[in-house]
C-alpha cells in the first residue's frame, strides 16, 4: 500500500511539473500584453467608455478610453508622448508629474476624464519654436539643467523640471532651502538634488 501510495504522489508531482513547465515555456513566446496595450473595445464596455478632449502642448487632442484610464496613460499610450515618465504609479516619486492649467500634478493620480477640456503641458512641449522657425529653444529650466549637470541617467529628468517650472511661477524660490521643501515630492534616485536645486535656482534669478 506504501508503495502505491508513493507510486500515485509520485506522478501527480510529475504532472503538476510538467504542466507548469509546459505553461511558462508557452507564455515566454508571447508577447507581454497589458490592459494599456489592448484595443480600446478590448478594454471595456461601451457605456465605461469616455470620449476625453483635451489642449495638449497648444494642440488640441482627442482620444476614447477607458473610464479607469489614468492622465498619464492617455498621453504615454493614447497620445505618443512618451516624455513623461511613469515611475511608481502610486503618487509617490513625481516621475510623471505634468502642468494642467498651468498647476503641476501627478498624472498617474489623475483620471483622463478628469482632465476634459483642460490644458496640459508635457516635457515635449517646453521648448519653444521647431524646425521651420530655425531649430528648437529650449526652456530656460531645461538648459539649466544642462548647465549645472542636473540629471544623471535622465529618468526623473521631465518630472523634475516641470516641477521646477511650477516651483518658480509659484513664488518658492526664495532660498535653496525653500526650494528643495516644494520640490520635495520629486524623487532622484541618482542623488542629483544639488544639481536640481542650482538649476531652478538660476531660472528664477534670471526670470
Amino acid at each position: 500500500m506504501s508503495e502505491t501510495f508513493d507510486e500515485a504522489t509520485t506522478l501527480k508531482r510529475r504532472t503538476f511539473v510538467a504542466a507548469s513547465t509546459a505553461a511558462a515555456t508557452m507564455g515566454a513566446g508571447l508577447p507581454l500584453l497589458t490592459s494599456d496595450r489592448l484595443p480600446t473595445s478590448a478594454l471595456a464596455p461601451a457605456d465605461r467608455l469616455s470620449t476625453v478632449r483635451l489642449t495638449v502642448n497648444g494642440e488640441q487632442r482627442t482620444a476614447k478610453v477607458d473610464n479607469r484610464t489614468s492622465l498619464l496613460d492617455l498621453l504615454r499610450e493614447h497620445l505618443d508622448l512618451p516624455g513623461t515618465k511613469k515611475g511608481c504609479d502610486q503618487g509617490a516619486c513625481g516621475a510623471c508629474t505634468v502642468l494642467v492649467d498651468d498647476r503641476r500634478v501627478n498624472a498617474c493620480l489623475i483620471l483622463a476624464v478628469m482632465a476634459q477640456d483642460a490644458h496640459v503641458t508635457t516635457i515635449e512641449g517646453l521648448a519653444r519654436g521647431g524646425v521651420g522657425d530655425g531649430g528648437e529653444q529650449l526652456h530656460p529650466l531645461q538648459q539649466a539643467f544642462i548647465d549645472h549637470d542636473g540629471l544623471q541617467c535622465g529618468y526623473c529628468t521631465p518630472g523634475q523640471i516641470l516641477s521646477g517650472v511650477a516651483c518658480i511661477a509659484e513664488g518658492h524660490t526664495g532660498s535653496r532651502a525653500e526650494i528643495r521643501e516644494w520640490m520635495s515630492g520629486n524623487l532622484c534616485r541618482c542623488g542629483a538634488y544639488t544639481n536640481i536645486v542650482s538649476a531652478i535656482e538660476q531660472t528664477a534669478k534670471e526670470a
